[in-house]
């Protein structure tokens, strides 16, 4: 199949980059990430993601990325939400932890960290991540969302993923997402789910193929 566009992934986060990735692979595009399109990093990133909820946040990020780029752009926001914390830490799980002067797996830790303190002793608690997929290009903008359910662990399971994976157990697939393979993980993840919506509307709307 033919290449008849680019578009561009607005994530700085590899794993991510990844999944989604191999989620728009077989379409009759390239996807390219943000690095590679000459977007380097500016502290003003920072602010994009200020809203209140997934959806907002994922379209800000689309919306902005595609502004620069002038590419059609694909951006999420993404989130763990746990019964027991009331749905924390939500639009928060990013940055759960408070700590600024962390990234990558150092970010990671320290968010588990918080997380299974603020959990205590609870066994089992049930969670669940949620993700919203935004599109922007074409003077189109959509947003669909994909939801997964499982329960947080005390102590990480598999190597595979990023964030909050290693402790989150799959409803669906009775293991982990860090236990997952990248192919099993996309059919049943909140990423999976919410991207697999927005393929099917970009196909009816013809702007992917």
């Amino acid at each position: 199949m033919g290449v008849d566009r680019l578009l561009l992934l607005a994530t700085r986060n590899a794993g991510k980059l990844d999944e989604l990735n191999g989620l728009f692979r077989g379409f009759a595009l390239a996807t390219i990430g943000l690095d590679a399109a000459g977007l380097p990093y500016h502290d003003d990133e920072e602010n994009i993601e200020a809203f209140g909820t997934l959806r907002e946040n994922a379209i800000a990020k689309a919306g902005h990325f595609h502004r620069l780029s002038g590419l059609p752009t694909i951006a999420d926001d993404s989130g763990l939400a746990v019964d027991i914390l009331n749905g924390a830490p939500g639009v928060h799980s990013r940055r759960y932890s408070g700590r600024d002067d962390l990234s990558g797996q150092d970010l990671d830790d320290a968010n588990n960290r918080k997380l299974l303190l603020a959990l205590c002793d609870t066994l089992h608690p049930a969670a669940s991540f949620v993700c919203a997929g935004a599109y922007v290009g074409d003077g189109f903008e959509w947003v669909e969302e994909g939801i997964a359910r499982g329960e947080i662990l005390r102590a990480p399971r598999g190597e595979n993923g990023f964030g909050y994976d290693p402790y989150f157990l799959s409803s669906d697939l009775a293991k982990t997402f860090g236990e997952a393979a990248a192919e099993e993980k996309s059919l049943v993840s909140h990423r999976g789910r919410a991207f697999s919506a927005l393929v099917a509307l970009l196909r009816e709307r013809g702007r992917i193929r």
